[in-house]
């Protein structure tokens, strides 16, 4: 299935370019907020942060990475399908955290043998069997999907059993938001939450919310202002999106809340 980004719409004049980072350096800034919690990766959240906004140690990073047990797989499928010898290219952690054209490559056969691998001895039959049928219905390992459609039947988070599973699954799913201003280490910014509607996920109006942007002064934001959009995981700001990121997120979301409604 190939999949057409749309243009993005405006939040208040998204960044055009920004300047390369490394794709170690980027996994870590979006796997850092469900790190800190205790929900995914290694036990060593400080490690994670520090390499990388200061250490920039790549090697130490990968080894981090690839203790990510819900994300690395995925990573690895991806850049097994597109022929790119590096699961930590910068163009496959971009296309599992917000999605891009990598995505387009991967069969519904190559999704459905590693979903298989990795969640059918978990799952009673009925969740295994809507999991099963995803991946012709047009699924892709994008992290919303995992979010939307994976986690609500497995609950991977090792915290164990949780009550507000919207308010979670909202969380844990990489969202956008318009910067309004900066108090200290936080930044206000107008989100784009999910709600339920006669049953169904949609994404709901805008709403003011404080994140973190910066622990003791470091942070994963470099230059934000007013008007940016940023992306963010739990209650961390991961980056800043300029205008084609910001539509890739944008679109697959909306594309993977389709397809969650599907068996909801």
């Amino acid at each position: 299935m190939t999949f057409v980004a749309p243009v993005a719409t405006p939040l208040g004049g998204p960044r055009q370019a920004r300047a390369s980072v490394p794709g170690p350096i980027l996994f870590a800034r979006y796997a850092f907020g469900p790190n800190r919690l205790g929900y995914c990766g290694p036990d060593d959240a400080a490690e994670l942060f520090g390499q990388a906004t200061l250490g920039g140690d790549l090697l130490a990073l990968r080894r981090l990475a690839e203790q990510f047990e819900g994300a690395y797989p995925y990573l690895e499928l991806i850049a097994h399908a597109d022929g790119i010898a590096d699961p930590l290219d910068a163009r496959v952690v971009e296309a599992y955290w917000l999605g891009n054209e990598l995505l387009d490559k991967i069969t519904p056969g190559q999704l459905g043998a590693s979903l298989d691998d990795r969640f059918r001895r978990r799952l009673r039959h009925d969740g295994w069997r809507w999991l099963a049928d995803k991946p012709a219905a047009g699924a892709v390992p994008v992290h919303a999907f995992h979010v939307l459609d994976v986690f609500p039947r497995l609950g991977l988070m090792r915290s164990g059993a949780l009550d507000d599973v919207l308010r979670v699954i909202d969380s844990c799913r990489i969202r956008w938001g318009r910067v309004l201003e900066r108090d200290t280490d936080w930044l206000v910014v107008s989100v784009v939450p999910l709600e339920l509607v006669a049953g169904k996920l949609c994404l709901a109006g805008p709403r003011v919310e404080r994140i973190r942007g910066w622990q003791d002064g470091h942070g994963f934001l470099d230059g934000v202002a007013p008007g940016d959009a940023v992306s963010i995981h739990w209650d961390w700001a991961c980056d800043v999106l300029d205008a084609r990121r910001l539509a890739l997120l944008q679109a697959w979301t909306r594309r993977e809340v389709a397809l969650a409604n599907q068996t909801i």
